[in-house]
């Protein structure tokens, strides 16, 4: 288990900046290659049980937790649509995104975490202002939906 931790730690760090590049494929296929190893699993098993059992984060998973986390605790920084306008919609508590025309502003950290914060689940985004509940909730919904990419968390439905 000690193992899994330090890859863990390895794979996490400057995760926030790199964890949406197209080299990540690469990243993420060798970390389902040490999950397959470390549980004597063929080749062709899905990793997503593995993953589940282990209790471990998948690369894009890890991605979203780190990025909400660092989100959550700058949030002071970010404002909320209620803050931009003073109506009462149903998104008010969401983060205003900023205009962009530029893809690749919109692949970058600072607009990709406003969207990925405003897609989460209503419930889980209400305990955005208690630290420790919010991580452990957001953990167990991530491991419980074992993301590999960005479309499957965009296209997630309860």
């Amino acid at each position: 288990m000690i193992y899994f931790a330090y890859v863990h730690s390895v794979m996490s760090y400057g995760i926030i900046w790199g964890g949406n590049q197209p080299h990540t494929e690469k990243v993420f296929k060798i970390q389902k290659r040490v999950i397959r190893i470390t549980t004597n699993s063929r080749a062709r098993d899905s990793c997503r049980i593995l993953f589940k059992k282990l209790e471990i984060l998948p690369l894009y998973s890890q991605y979203i937790f780190s990025l909400l986390i660092f989100v959550t605790k700058n949030k002071h920084l970010l404002p909320t649509n209620y803050q931009i306008h003073s109506f009462h919609t149903r998104f008010k508590t969401n983060l205003h995104p900023p205009i962009a025309n530029f893809t690749k502003f919109q692949r970058g950290v600072y607009y990709s975490r406003i969207r990925i914060f405003n897609k989460l689940p209503h419930n889980i985004k209400e305990l955005a202002n208690e630290t420790k509940l919010f991580r452990n909730v957001l953990r167990r919904f991530l491991l419980h939906n074992s993301l590999y990419n960005s479309e499957e968390y965009f296209n997630y439905r309860k």
